[in-house]
This record gives C-alpha cells, sequence and structure tokens, in this order.
C-alpha cells in the first residue's frame, strides 16, 4: 500500500497551512481572548473552497476526497481551533449530510451557499439533560400535515448564533425509538427560532457556541431530511 500524498493532497495540504501562517496565525490569540468569531477568515476560507470541501461541484462544492479534507483541518487546527471548528461543523455535520441524504430541492437549495461560505450551518444534537445521546433526547417534532412542530432547548451549538441553517435532531415517534428519530432543517428566522445565551468552551472561545431554542417552530415536511 502507498501511503505517500499525491500531488492534489500536497498542494491542498500547503494552501491550507499557507492561509494559516497568513491569515489565521495574526491575532488568533486576541480573537481567543475576547471571544471574537472569526468573520473575515471565514468569509476568505469559503471563497478558497474550504467551507465545502467534499460537496458535489454541481452544488458548489470542491469534489474532494476525505484525506484532502483532513489534512486541512490538521493544518487549521494547529493555528487557530476556533476557526477550524467552524470549518469542521459545516463540512462534516452539515454539508456532509445534506449532500449525502438530502432531496436534490435540499442540496440545490442549501448547498451552495453553505459551500461557499456565505452561509455557515450548525448541527442540534446536543441537549441539557441526554448531552449527545440521541435516543434520550426530549425534542418532540409533531406531524401536524403539512409541517412539523418542534419543541426543544438544544445546547452546546457551534456555530449557533452565526448560522444561516441548523439541521436538528427530533424525535417524530417514540413509539418507534431510534428508528422515529429525524433530521430537520430548521432556516435562521422562522418564527420561534431563538438564539439563548454564548457559551464558553475551553480552548475554541472564538468559535460562536449558543444554546438554541425551538419554540413551537412550524418545520415544513419538505425540510425533512431522508
Amino acid at each position: 500500500m502507498n501511503f505517500n500524498l499525491s500531488e492534489e493532497h500536497l498542494m491542498i495540504r500547503d494552501a491550507a497551512r499557507d492561509f494559516a501562517q497568513t491569515e489565521l496565525l495574526p491575532g488568533v490569540i486576541e480573537r481567543d481572548t475576547n471571544q471574537t468569531f472569526p468573520h473575515e477568515q471565514i468569509k476568505k476560507l469559503g471563497e478558497l473552497g474550504f467551507m465545502g470541501m467534499m460537496v458535489d461541484p454541481n452544488y458548489g462544492g470542491s469534489g474532494l476526497d476525505t484525506l484532502s479534507y483532513v489534512l486541512a483541518m490538521e493544518e487549521l487546527s494547529k493555528i487557530d481551533a476556533s476557526a477550524s471548528v467552524v470549518v469542521s461543523v459545516n463540512n462534516s455535520l452539515v454539508c456532509w449530510g445534506l449532500d449525502t441524504f438530502g432531496s436534490e430541492e435540499q442540496k440545490a437549495k442549501y448547498l451552495p451557499k453553505l459551500a461557499a461560505g456565505e452561509n455557515i450551518g450548525a448541527f442540534c444534537l446536543s441537549e441539557p439533560e441526554a448531552g449527545s445521546d440521541a435516543t434520550s433526547q426530549s425534542t418532540t417534532a409533531v406531524d401536524m400535515g403539512d409541517h412539523y412542530l418542534l419543541n426543544v432547548t438544544k445546547n452546546w451549538i457551534t456555530n449557533g448564533g452565526t448560522c444561516e441553517i441548523a439541521l436538528v435532531i427530533a424525535q417524530t415517534d417514540r413509539e418507534k425509538g431510534h428508528r422515529g428519530i429525524n433530521v430537520l432543517i430548521v432556516e435562521k428566522g422562522m418564527e420561534g427560532f431563538v438564539v439563548g445565551e454564548k457559551e464558553d468552551k475551553l480552548g475554541i472561545r472564538g468559535s460562536d457556541t449558543h444554546t438554541l431554542l425551538f419554540n413551537d417552530v412550524k418545520v415544513p415536511k419538505e425540510n425533512r431530511i431522508g
């Protein structure tokens, strides 16, 4: 087995390393100390294709493989863990889920702006009483015919305050147990979607971590993934 990196992998690694040194390193300590979200740096990462690395090019992504993504994450994380966790959540938890399991309509609607860094995504699983145990969550999404009525509080959500799109893990049928768990796409601006207090995470204080509250949010049926 050949463990040598290809020329493309080396190019991507070096591009990420150069960006980390020239764009992330200046001011990294101050951003962490002051809990400042790296808006300018994330915008530039989007322009360079790092916010949608594995997304299909048909939806505005870079269409790269997992190794390319890992190499880039290593280089960004060496310098600024706050910026890298924003990139990680947007790529791994939001874009990947949509690209892999979303409908054609969902992909066309949401992926281009997420991959370009114009919009930022959040992944909402953890809850105050359940942590990241999806089977123990209290989230309810009641079937109301043409929409779900979503009620829950989600904690420790990376990109919570800056996200335009949130993928919310919700229980739509408790009798089915884990098979009744679904993922709903919730857009910022939907009535009842409230950004709560900012939370601190050691070492990534420049990231945007919040409690998110969903109070009787009406989520259209077409926003269910899968």
